[in-house]
């Protein structure tokens, strides 16, 4: 049996301080917590930076290496720094070093890196050992080399060579979020389809239980299954909660593809162990021809200003499409005639939260509400012309009557001055994998002995 710890679903959501000293107590063979995800958008990971509060980030993080010393085990991170570039890990890192320091604690930190070059994975395009995933975006190589950050996401396989060094703490890079919970039952001989499905439905801690916001779960891997406890009060587990955990950020609830092949849970068997625990059986793994891992790139896709302005006036909110679309018209074109610059250079979008900034024409609830906010969002191939262009903007947005013949309006702006620069922004650019001869001939590894 290997039984694995997790603390939390991402390091910097907090943790249950007494359901994780059950867990300590429970003596387990690892404690594996996820770092990050693409969440949160393109631009961490077209930064290269964590999403994070660093201060949050160490006080937890100092928690967990205090907690793996008292267990005598291996404390494994994936996606360090939220998107898992090797300057996330380099943070994660130096963090690592300065709390090992402070604890006095001697550990050896094995450090894996998923970062790729991007014209190496431009030439690996040309070999067409990059293939899109569906509905993958069209791509040449010029627009890898765009690309600012791109990483690989490493599977079971890769975790397993970090767990081979014999390092106390493994800080890993981009990763997929099942691997690192995933690994060590496959290295000691677990179920396969018991080992990638337990560590599925462990992803994002109690998520998989009632009292989700308290984190911590610990899971029993062994030769037919796994069995998956909550340890929070009050934190109880069901088939029901255990099972719908494969709907998350999954498309297909009964398969779920990973390095080296897929999980399927069609004949999987939920069964309640008491009040707490649930054990499930009947998963398989299906290994695949060929090894392949996901990559994720990001580039940059402009500078963007942002002005917002707020409507009250029944007419004006009733009427706020109308009125967003009129402002955009004749703004983009007083921006071509006074600027000089053609459509290519710059894009303008108002969004009217409160009516459909999130699903625009596909928004199916319509109701009237008392107030919208319209935000305004100058997207533009420099810093210098979003915000000539938000400036432009900015007395439509505080004027614009719905026609000709109506009295001048005027509305609130949320800030002085109204213009605020995001600086530059990214999109994603990659939804493509890479094949590989060897698992970790995308992957570096080092060992780094501290304290």
């Amino acid at each position: 049996m290997v039984r694995v710890l997790i603390p939390s679903g991402a390091l910097g959501l907090n943790y249950d301080q007494e359901a994780l000293r059950r867990g300590i107590a429970a003596k387990p063979d690892i404690i594996a917590i996820d770092g990050g995800s693409t969440d949160s958008g393109p631009s961490y990971l077209g930064r290269g930076v964590s999403k994070y509060a660093r201060s949050s980030t160490k006080i937890e993080w100092a928690g967990l290496m205090q907690a793996r010393a008292e267990a005598n085990c291996p404390l494994v991170i994936g996606t360090a720094g939220t998107c898992g570039t090797d300057s996330a890990v380099d943070w994660m890192l130096d963090i690592t070093r300065e709390i090992a320091a402070e604890q006095t604690h001697p550990v050896k930190i094995a450090v894996l890196r998923s970062s790729q070059q991007p014209a190496e994975i431009a030439a690996a395009f040309e070999e067409n050992r990059v293939t899109p995933l569906p509905n993958a975006p069209d791509i040449d190589a010029g627009l890898i080399n765009n690309c600012t950050n791109i990483v690989a996401l490493a599977g079971a396989e890769q975790i397993t060579e970090a767990l081979n060094t014999g390092g106390d703490i493994i800080i890993a890079g981009r990763t997929t979020d099942t691997a690192i919970i995933a690994a060590l039952p496959l290295q000691k001989g677990c179920h396969p389809g018991g080992a990638w499905h337990g560590a599925k439905i462990g992803e994002c801690g109690a998520l998989c239980a009632t009292n989700p916001q308290s984190g911590v779960i610990l899971i029993d891997f062994d030769a037919e299954g796994f069995t998956v406890t909550p340890l929070a009060d009050g934190a109880h587990a069901s088939p029901h909660t255990v099972s719908a955990h494969m709907l998350y950020e999954n498309a297909d609830p009964f398969i779920l593809h990973e390095p080296g092949g897929y999980l399927d849970v069609t004949n999987a068997q939920y069964k309640s162990v008491d009040d707490t625990s649930v054990r499930v059986s009947g998963s398989m793994w299906v290994p695949s021809d060929q090894y392949s891992v996901k990559l994720e790139g990001a580039r940059g896709a402009g500078f963007q200003t942002v002005i917002m302005a707020l409507l009250r006036d029944n007419h004006y909110v009733a009427n706020a499409r109308a009125w967003a679309d009129d402002i955009v018209e004749k703004c983009c074109a007083k921006a071509r005639d006074r600027l000089k610059i053609t459509s290519d250079d710059f894009a303008i979008e108002i969004r009217l939260m409160g009516q459909s900034a999130s699903f625009g024409t596909l928004e199916t609830n319509h109701i009237t509400p008392a107030e919208i906010g319209a935000v305004g969002l100058v997207t533009a191939k420099s810093e210098s012309l979003s915000h000539e262009i938000a400036k432009l903007l900015n007395p439509y947005m505080l004027h614009h009557p719905l026609t000709i013949e109506e009295e001048v309006p005027t509305f609130a702006f949320l800030f002085s001055p109204a213009e605020m620069p995001r600086g530059e922004i990214y999109e994603f650019a990659l939804n493509h994998v890479l094949h590989l001869e060897n698992p970790m001939d995308a992957f570096t590894l080092e060992v780094h002995d501290v304290g």
